[in-house]
């Protein structure tokens, strides 16, 4: 398009070609009752740098992410698809800095390889920055209180992760924040794990309802977010752990509840042998964590439950190995079946960063 040069003046030519290149903009309805409501908010297209036209609904805008239960069947199917929908963008190396000018800021009271990297990059991939703040960054370290530490980042930053030693904290930091706050890992649950964790076996099986998943080992936050969201889409969960280290009983009762309403059932045994029947896919976790006292009466107790090929027999014909990482080889599991070829360990990795990506557009759109 022709422009007038600052001696030169503008035509009636120019000016005709100026507004030559605008469009009327249809009204769009406030109605989020009808079909419009699944796909409400359009990012990129034509006029914004580029960017592919990528279409979501508004519904989750502001929302935390504490624990498995704060979004419904329907919304987690909605995070899944956005989730694969950013993976198709990333690996085909197409633009989508949709949160161009947008903070995240990230407080990690423990160390991170993957929820820390996979939030730091996927920020940087939407155009956005993360901030990363750890135990020695905050004032909260010489006794600043939880709920000013979040009103401030409220005023700073767009929403924020937090790893934390004590669910509760971040229980007191979203009440404090008005932005939204994710769980990145807490005593309690590991919600972004477990809904990456649901994208890579919807990705390998086709889809999740009637699915059984088996999870051997400590019933810890691990186990009790698969359970939960597990159940809430219609997977089939197994926890064998020993009796001493059973997962809590009202996350199984939660999770029964779920179950019942989603066909999947829910089952608790000290069995792995039982557990792992028909299972497609088998999951583990590291058996001794950091900050545990008690490591060698653990690993006494969770040694029958580690991870062998003689189990992974047991299970389903296609069945996978899935593990949250980080991995102790020949503890929780065999090294034949860690780096065999029946394990996905670093594709549930790699869901992590789309993952992470697809509730940072939904919440931050």
């Amino acid at each position: 398009m022709h422009k007038a040069s600052p001696t030169e003046p503008l035509s009636s030519t120019s000016i005709s070609t100026e507004i030559s290149v605008l469009h009327s903009v249809p009204t769009v309805s406030q109605d989020l009752t009808g079909s419009a409501a699944d796909r409400a908010v359009v990012l990129g297209g034509r006029h914004s740098s580029s960017l592919p036209s990528f279409t979501i609904s508004p519904r989750l805008r502001g929302r935390h992410v504490l624990v498995d239960t704060d979004f419904t069947p329907d919304e987690i199917a909605e995070v899944l698809d956005t989730a694969r929908r950013i993976k198709r963008l990333f690996r085909t190396g197409q633009r989508h800095g949709y949160l161009a000018g947008k903070t995240l800021g990230m407080i990690f009271q423990h160390p991170s390889t993957r929820t820390r990297v996979s939030f730091e990059a996927g920020m940087a991939q939407l155009g956005g920055q993360a901030i990363f703040l750890g135990v020695n960054d905050l004032q909260m370290k010489r006794g600043e209180s939880i709920g000013d530490t979040a009103q401030i980042l409220s005023r700073y930053v767009d929403a924020v992760v937090a790893r934390v030693a004590d669910h509760n904290d971040l229980v007191t930091l979203a009440a404090s924040a008005s932005i939204p706050v994710m769980n990145g890992l807490s005593n309690k649950c590991h919600p972004l794990q477990a809904l990456a964790d649901l994208l890579t076996l919807q990705e390998t099986f086709g889809e999740l309802n009637g699915l059984k998943l088996a999870y051997l080992g400590d019933g810890n936050n691990m186990a009790a977010s698969l359970m939960l969201s597990g159940a809430a889409m219609g997977v089939s969960v197994a926890v064998a752990a020993p009796p001493s280290l059973q997962i809590p009983s009202d996350v199984v009762t939660h999770a029964q509840w779920l179950a019942s309403h989603n066909g999947a059932t829910i089952e608790v045994t000290d069995d792995p042998v039982a557990a792992v029947r028909g299972a497609h896919a088998i999951y583990t976790d590291v058996h001794v964590s950091m900050g545990q006292l008690d490591g060698a009466a653990r690993a006494v107790a969770l040694a029958p439950y580690k991870v062998t090929n003689a189990l992974m027999a047991k299970a389903a014909a296609n069945a996978v190995f899935m593990h949250c990482l980080p991995m102790h080889r020949d503890k929780e599991v065999s090294t034949e079946v860690a780096d065999g070829p029946q394990s996905i360990i670093f594709d549930q990795a790699e869901n992590r960063l789309h993952m992470h990506k697809a509730l940072l557009l939904q919440t931050l759109c």
